[in-house]
């Protein structure tokens, strides 16, 4: 059965604006290829709370979508070992 998921990642904005962009086509296609994207927002440069790898910003990216209940694990395997992602969050969406 499919459920409703939300990611919410924090993208390193060190590499430009171009970097920024390709990395969010590639985690878009990633998630397209085992889900239907319901939404799909960039919210921007935000500043850290605390810093991250060195960063005191990131570009937030928010995405709904909707897959069976193995994909996240997935997703989050593949977003852990992606280059240019500071941290992300999946929580089910309901209920």
């Amino acid at each position: 059965m499919a459920n409703q998921y939300q990611l919410v990642t924090v993208l390193n904005p060190a590499n430009g604006e171009e970097a920024v962009n390709a990395l969010i086509e590639t985690i878009k296609n990633k998630i397209e290829s085992g889900a239907k994207i319901d939404a799909l927002d960039n919210l921007g440069t935000k500043h850290l709370a605390y810093e991250i790898d060195d960063q005191r910003d990131g570009v937030y990216l928010k995405i709904l979508y909707t897959a069976e209940s193995e994909f996240p694990k997935e997703i989050e395997r593949v977003l852990n070992i992606t280059d240019g992602v500071l941290r992300f969050l999946t929580v089910r969406v309901g209920e």
